[in-house]
């Protein structure tokens, strides 16, 4: 896909809910960057489970962030706005987004971006920002999961469950993966679960228990499991819920939360403050780059697409059975 003068060509949002019908290519005019900003020539863009409630109309971008789809790119800077000191253009970089990732070019407050670790290309290096920020923030953070201590991971095979399952085992702690169907299960082994579970078949409760329970659970899931999630728990065991893939609705046991001394947590991450998503990037630096850069986790990227092919990455990621993330090229 080509940019033509100062216009980029993008993935626009004009029509029903359906992919086909909803994804446009239209053009735009470059952005420039502003104060403290860098603007990136973009080679991939990582597809998330956000981009399709915004392409549905049920996850609107936060004031001040583009209506364009798209929450991390890798690329290359090629413009700097004032006050810009740590980068420089050429300069090969990922970088979490507000929106604006489906373009030739995006704009991005400069603290947002990172430094393409060594021995990744851009399509691995945009499968990085959005995930590992929302795994860091929730699992080590919120979850504050500890070495020696074991996380349950549902979904462990999306986007977000292969960077979970790598960052606990980097960081010493053991990890309960569930997914559904014999193969996702063994592709979650292959990552590095310590015990690796069929929703479809296994007795899920059973075998949790049986290895000891969980003292962080990670629930992308939602009213579904969160029974489960009680039950798994050890004493002063943490649930963060980061989606409600199967409902927002749900009963909790108070009792057992207060016998157990529970802690249930949730967040988002795209409306988070400029200056607490600075952090954030900060932090992932200088925990989890070494991470990579020692060769102890690596993006598995399960399918990519040119960006004019956007509506087919989304029904990609609607159809699941992909283990890893789904990338856009430019």
């Amino acid at each position: 896909m080509q940019e033509r003068g100062d216009r980029m060509q993008a993935i626009g949002i004009e029509g029903g809910e359906g992919p086909a019908e909803a994804l446009k290519v239209i053009e735009r005019p470059d952005p420039e960057p502003g104060p403290g900003q860098i603007r990136i020539r973009v080679r991939a863009a990582g597809v998330n489970r956000p981009d399709l409630l915004q392409r549905e109309g049920r996850y609107p971008p936060p004031p001040g962030a583009s209506d364009l789809l798209g929450l991390e790119v890798a690329g290359e800077i090629d413009a700097i706005g004032p006050g810009v000191d740590r980068w420089r253009v050429g300069d090969r970089v990922c970088a979490l987004l507000g929106g604006g990732g489906y373009a030739g070019y995006a704009v991005v407050d400069a603290r947002h971006a990172l430094p393409i670790p060594g021995g990744l290309d851009f399509v691995e290096a945009a499968a990085l920002p959005e995930t590992v920020c929302t795994v860091f923030a929730n699992v080590f953070e919120a979850g504050a999961l500890q070495p020696g201590e074991t996380l349950l991971v549902h979904g462990a095979t999306s986007g977000i469950g292969v960077a979970a399952i790598q960052m606990a085992r980097a960081a010493g702690a053991r990890v309960i993966a569930t997914s559904r169907g014999a193969e996702k299960a063994a592709a979650a082994t292959r990552l590095g679960a310590d015990l690796s579970l069929d929703a479809t078949s296994d007795d899920m409760a059973a075998a949790i228990a049986g290895f000891g329970g969980a003292d962080v659970v990670l629930d992308m899931v939602g009213a579904d499991y969160a029974r489960l999630n009680q039950e798994a728990l050890k004493p002063m065991g943490r649930w963060v819920v980061i989606a409600t893939l199967t409902g927002a609705r749900t009963e909790i046991d108070l009792a057992r939360l207060m016998m157990k001394r529970l802690v249930l947590t949730g967040s988002t991450l795209r409306a988070r403050p400029a200056d607490e998503k600075a952090r954030l990037i900060a932090a992932v630096e200088a925990r989890v780059w070494p991470w990579i850069e020692a060769g102890m986790m690596r993006p598995p990227v399960a399918a990519t697409f040119p960006l004019e092919q956007a509506a087919a990455a989304h029904l990609r990621l609607e159809a699941g059975g992909h283990v890893g993330k789904i990338v856009l090229t430019v």
